[in-house]
């Protein structure tokens, strides 16, 4: 597999684990529906898997914000969205940017 290949198959499975807790109806840590979350999440997945796939590189700045948000509302047993975008940064194939 190649490292552009790795790149497209972890945002299409962090993309598919967003829309699994979205089926699923997940809350955040406060107890409220997740969807709006969700759905901005899925959004933010698609246009950065176009951008990174054009780059050939994830974007940092865009990982760190991502994860910084994402670990303020997705309740510690949703943990899988957190390493969904662990596996985006680590597939990328000349590292971070």
């Amino acid at each position: 597999m190649t490292k552009r290949s790795e790149l497209e198959a972890a945002f299409d499975a962090a993309i598919a684990e967003t829309r699994n807790r979205l089926k699923e109806g997940m809350t955040t840590t406060a107890g409220e529906e997740a969807r709006t979350h969700l759905q901005k999440l899925e959004q933010e997945l698609e246009l950065e898997r176009q951008r990174t796939v054009d780059r050939g590189k994830v974007d940092r700045d865009w990982v760190q914000t991502t994860v910084r948000w994402l670990v303020e509302w997705v309740p510690e047993t949703e943990l899988k969205l957190i390493a969904a975008l662990g596996r985006i940064a680590r597939a990328s194939p000349s590292g971070i940017t």
